[in-house]
């Protein structure tokens, strides 16, 4: 071989004499083991097989989690069939009660209808009787309502002769009426009450709103007692000329 040939070939030539003679050492051939090219793949090689291991590892866990998931899955649904099999049950049951329960409740209804259409002749018979009493009450309704009609027309007629009346009052009592501000609200306002004061007034505001009068406001203060009393016979009588002599002759006592 070669190696072996340069090998004898040094062994047999004599020593130099010179001192720059080179050494054995360096008449050796340079031998190149490729211990950096194998330490390289070793390294290559390691990272792969480890990234292998890696993914195994990884393929296993899902794998075995996959597996109790679906384990999982199927206790549900087992869980979820006993549970269908178990309400499948309960209707099942609860439909038969029901039919029995209908069963009674045609009885019962065919007994209720008979009942029922008893009722039904007996109301008949007494709608017949109602009629005849709506229309003998719809008879005296006309006969009332004719009344009122008249009496409607009598008022027509007197409040004709209330005006100047009213006038009259107004010029003997020293009075005038305006608008409270309100809807339903008139203020009936005096003078020549205070002996002292010709000029001073008196008013009251009346309140028309309901059916019986009322007296919201009025200066000077009065006497509620008394203003109550002058209420009650204007309510009684309907007379105007009731509440306004009696208000003047209470502002003419609580101006004294």
């Amino acid at each position: 071989m070669a190696f072996e040939s340069s090998l004898s070939t040094s062994a047999m030539r004599p020593p130099l004499a010179s001192a720059e003679a080179p050494s054995m050492a360096d008449s050796l051939p340079s031998i190149n083991f490729g211990f950096e090219e194998l330490r390289d793949r070793m390294n290559k090689f390691t990272v792969k097989f480890d990234d292998f291991i890696e993914k195994g590892r990884k393929r296993v866990l899902e794998e075995r989690n996959q597996f109790r998931m679906n384990v999982a899955e199927l206790h549900e649904d087992q869980r979820m069939k006993q549970k269908d099999i178990e309400i499948l049950t309960l209707k099942a049951s609860t439909h038969a009660q029901t039919l029995q329960k209908e069963s009674q409740e045609t009885a019962e209804m065919k007994s209720a209808i008979a009942e029922i259409t008893a009722q039904r002749d007996n109301r008949a018979a007494a709608r017949d009787r109602i009629r005849q009493q709506i229309a003998s009450t719809q008879q005296v309704i006309d006969q009332r309502l004719a009344a009122q009609r008249q009496h409607a027309e009598y008022l027509d007629t007197q409040a004709r002769f209330n005006l100047p009346e009213l006038d009259f009052w107004q010029d003997y009592l020293c009075l005038y009426i305006e608008g409270g501000g309100m809807k339903d609200h008139l203020k009936f306002v005096y003078t020549h009450v205070d002996e002292r004061d010709w000029k001073r007034e008196a008013w009251f505001e009346l309140g028309t709103a309901k059916r019986d009068y009322e007296i919201l406001h009025c200066r000077p203060k009065l006497d509620a007692d008394k203003v109550e009393k002058v209420l009650d016979r204007l309510n009684e009588s309907r007379d105007l000329r009731i509440l306004l002599q009696g208000m003047r002759q209470l502002f003419s006592e609580a101006m004294k």
